[in-house]
């Protein structure tokens, strides 16, 4: 049987303290998970938070469907410098 808490230990390697910046913003879920593969295969771990849950309401107006990408803030100048490569 697997634990709950020793699986989210293996995928989330933020450390107590540290804290997220927003690196970039998308206007889909498609878009966004496109950017978090590339990221995480640059070893920078990333995570999305939005106004709506995108698989109940697969929205892009008004707002809706923006998608804020944040990463550790040791990462932030990285993925800013992968990210402009990227966009």
């Amino acid at each position: 049987m697997i634990d709950d808490k020793d699986e989210k230990k293996k995928t989330d390697q933020r450390e107590p303290g540290q804290k997220l910046k927003e690196v970039h913003r998308v206007w889909g879920m498609a878009e966004a998970e496109v950017i978090k593969s590339y990221l995480e295969s640059q070893g920078i771990p990333c995570h999305f938070q939005s106004k709506v849950l995108h698989s109940v309401l697969p929205f892009t107006a008004d707002g809706l469907g923006e998608i804020k990408i944040f990463v550790l803030e040791k990462d932030f100048e990285l993925a800013r410098e992968l990210l402009s490569d990227f966009a």
